[in-house]
């Protein structure tokens, strides 16, 4: 017995070109849009990072001014939070969650496309600070008070860095809404919760963060730009300031894991199945990460420990209690790979580096989880380390376990294997030489924030290493961005289902058509419904020897 695809919707006439792809409410036109726009921030936010490293690359630097570097580590933070880590693992959430429950469309097409546009107005607002005769934002990119408003930060730049950060927060708050909406209201018959699948998990667990979190850093910042145009003063005095980080880091906090958990899901889709078998623990995993949200929304005043205005024991137990869900997710990992027949695929080894950077963030993470060590580290450049390899080094290589899997199914044609691998192995060593020194000059007390610094025994030498190390990485990118141009350049057709895939969006054609499914979905009785297919197949294989013999 198979399950009815949806029936297929009226069609309308729609125009073509690129005024068709920037106007339908196809989920999958939708996501690649916010996908390219989010990549192409990527690259610029990149630049940035490149200037910054080579500013403080050596002692007394003067490649650019105080103002220029404080603008730049601004907007650098700012590009790849609000406008390529977080929008780009919606974007993935958007695409592929109709296709794994199901769904031919996502709910709310036009509220996902008008989230899209209002993302993007955000991001080219924020970004056009630097047209201003006074240059961009330049407070961070948690902006605080009393910094941020008027009297300290004059300028229409930091004006249009509000502005912007609100706008590109509520479009993606409209567009995770969606995909909410849609695992919520469209999945197909058979697909209970727990048959879905364990990146549509991920998914649905950042979703729900995204709507529990985000309107509150969109109030926040809403008074904020109150303060900064009028005389209201809101943020006024010393509760102001604390009231100020509250609202910031109960936003601040969660979106870490809006921006984990979704690569972790590219990475165990990665891995289950390159190892051909089902994702250990399955029930386990989805505990994990349930338990993983309902604590990152009672820890965010463990980033205010030092200002005297959190409960720091008890922020400090919340926020140690974090490891136990990732112990279970690194456990499930392991056991996957145990027993299972390896292909290690580009796709495999991104996905077990994300793990192991990741670990080396998390391990970190410890230390600034106690109050004591954190009034040591927190103004140091061991927060810095601990927070790229949590946030870059995490994504980062989840996000490329999940291109080198599902770009086959979007495109129809194979990213090149080898390219892959040095790509793979050139951001390995990027990676961990910009990174890891910044713990050493951290604990040396190196503070962060600033622009250039005396000749000292270990802070010069590490700098440069770190600096090298971010230009390994950039090398990596072009590497990944020469793949994705000869692959469409000389293509290599994929096929509807290339790598024996579990889950349905491997059904379906690549790239899958306008309503998704033309054919009738298997039965569900899974979160692995094609993986139950050939087991069934392979069972009933003996039974027919006898009759062919």
């Amino acid at each position: 017995m198979t399950v009815q695809a949806p029936p297929r919707a009226h069609a309308r006439t729609r125009p073509g070109g690129w005024v068709g792809a920037l106007t339908s409410t196809d989920h999958k036109r939708i996501a690649l849009n916010l996908a390219l726009c989010s990549l192409t921030f990527f690259l610029i936010g990149g630049l940035m990072a490149l200037l910054i490293r080579a500013q403080i690359s050596q002692p007394d630097n003067h490649i650019v001014s105080d103002q220029t570097y404080t603008e730049l580590f601004t907007m650098h933070g700012s590009t790849m939070i609000y406008l390529f880590v977080t929008p780009m693992a919606i974007a993935l959430g958007m695409y592929l969650v109709p296709l794994q429950i199901g769904a031919h469309s996502i709910a709310g097409g036009r509220a996902a496309l008008a989230g899209f546009w209002t993302w993007l107005f955000g991001g080219l607002i924020m970004q056009s600070g630097w047209l201003t005769a006074g240059g961009s934002g330049r407070d961070g990119w948690f902006s605080y008070v009393p910094l941020s408003e008027s009297p300290y930060t004059p300028g229409v730049g930091q004006d249009l860095w509000t502005l912007g950060v609100i706008l590109a927060v509520a479009g993606m708050f409209i567009m995770a809404a969606c995909v909410l909406a849609t695992i919520a209201r469209r999945r197909a018959p058979g697909m209970a919760l727990l048959r879905m699948p364990p990146f549509t998990w991920t998914a649905l667990v950042a979703v729900l963060m995204v709507v529990g979190s985000f309107p509150v850093l969109i109030l926040a910042m809403v008074m904020l730009y109150v303060d900064r145009t009028t005389t209201a003063h809101i943020y006024s005095g010393f509760n102001g300031i604390i009231d100020y980080q509250d609202l910031f880091w109960f936003f601040g906090h969660p979106v870490v894991y809006v921006m984990f958990f979704p690569y972790l899901g590219c990475a165990t889709e990665a891995i289950a199945t390159c190892a051909h078998k089902r994702w250990f623990g399955y029930k386990a995993f989805v505990a994990s990460m349930l338990a993983f949200a309902a604590l990152s929304m009672s820890v965010w005043a463990h980033h205010m420990f030092i200002t005297g205005g959190s409960f720091n024991e008890f922020f400090a137990f919340t926020s140690t209690l974090l490891i136990v869900p990732a112990g279970i997710e690194y456990f499930d990992m392991a056991g996957t790979l145990i027993g299972g027949s390896l292909v290690m695929r580009t796709s495999m080894w991104f996905g077990l580096m994300f793990f192991v950077q990741f670990l080396i963030g998390g391990l970190s993470g410890i230390f600034v989880a106690s109050p004591v060590l954190d009034y040591a580290a927190n103004d140091t450049y061991f927060v810095i380390a601990h927070f790229h390899y949590t946030l870059f080094a995490g994504s980062i290589f989840g996000f490329f376990a999940g291109v080198y899997h599902w770009y086959p199914k979007v495109t129809g044609v194979f990213l090149r294997e080898r390219l892959g691998k040095v790509q793979l192995v050139l951001m390995i060593i990027g990676t961990n030489m910009t990174f890891f020194p910044m713990f050493i000059v951290g604990e040396e007390g190196m503070p962060r924030r600033i622009s250039r610094y005396p000749q000292h025994p270990a802070w010069g030498t590490a700098n440069l290493i770190e600096s090298i190390g971010a230009g390994i990485i950039a090398l990596g990118v072009l590497v990944f961005l020469y793949n994705v141009w000869l692959s469409l350049r000389q293509r290599q057709p994929a096929g509807p289902d290339p790598w024996q895939g579990h889950s349905l969006e491997w059904w379906t054609t690549s790239p899958p058509p306008p309503l998704n499914f033309e054919a009738p979905l298997p039965p569900i009785r899974s979160y692995a419904p094609l993986q139950d297919l050939r087991e069934q197949a392979e069972d009933r294989a003996p039974e027919r020897e006898p009759a062919s013999a």
